[in-house]
């Protein structure tokens, strides 16, 4: 373990600190701490940082309530930058998106790997920009009723689909409804975390399955 002071500060006394989601290893924003706001933080186990356009300690979720939970701090081999991994209260950016990175600049399309959180922050990029042209756009200009009833019919195609034992149709449809239910998520400010959470809480096992078994 090194010590504070065997960090490496630029001419103005910061050090640039990555943060990072420790649960899905996603980015989520770059900021910058002194040696005070490091010591800071790892003393309340909470992201501090030094806030540059304000020339002031930052507490991050002071206002928001989104506090960031620091479960651990490392130094890169130069020892002049910090990955800081963490456990976060609610949406990194003051944009209220889950990181700060969704400004696509480039992709190659030909190598990137399709992620269900990348189209989230896809979905929520069009919902800050509303491009022309695009079906996303056009559903949340339409706003919720017109999303809800999307996801009324894509569940309905999804059991006929099923019921049909078509299985190339079926994963069609549960492709549109994934997508729909995601439109909806974002409308509604639902994150990928809450869903998982909430999955992730819940039991294995089927109870009523069980006391079925039980009563038989």
């Amino acid at each position: 373990m090194i010590k504070i002071e065997d960090l490496k500060f630029d001419k103005d006394g910061l050090i640039p600190a990555i943060v990072v989601d420790a649960k899905t290893q996603e980015t989520l924003t770059l900021a910058y701490m002194n040696a005070e706001s490091l010591k800071i933080t790892m003393e309340k186990g909470l992201t501090c940082f030094w806030s540059r356009s304000r020339q002031q300690l930052w507490l991050k979720g002071e206002t928001s309530g989104n506090y960031q939970h620091v479960v651990s701090i490392t130094a890169d081999c130069d020892k002049d930058a910090l990955i800081v991994k963490v456990e976060k209260d609610g949406p990194a950016c003051h944009t209220g998106n889950e990181t700060c990175f969704f400004h696509p600049v480039y992709i190659n399309e030909e190598k990137s790997e399709f992620r269900l959180r990348g189209l989230y922050e896809l979905l929520l990029n069009r919902n800050a920009e509303r491009p022309a042209g695009s079906y996303t756009t056009y559903l949340f200009e339409k706003g919720l009723d017109k999303i809800l009833k999307k996801v009324g019919e894509e569940s309905t195609e999804v059991i006929i689909a099923g019921k049909a034992e078509d299985k190339k149709e079926t994963v069609y449809e549960i492709a549109d409804l994934a997508y729909h239910v995601l439109v909806l998520m974002v409308q509604m400010g639902i994150t990928v975390d809450e869903v998982r959470d909430e999955l992730a809480s819940r039991h294995v096992i089927d109870h009523k399955v069980k006391q079925e078994k039980m009563t038989k």
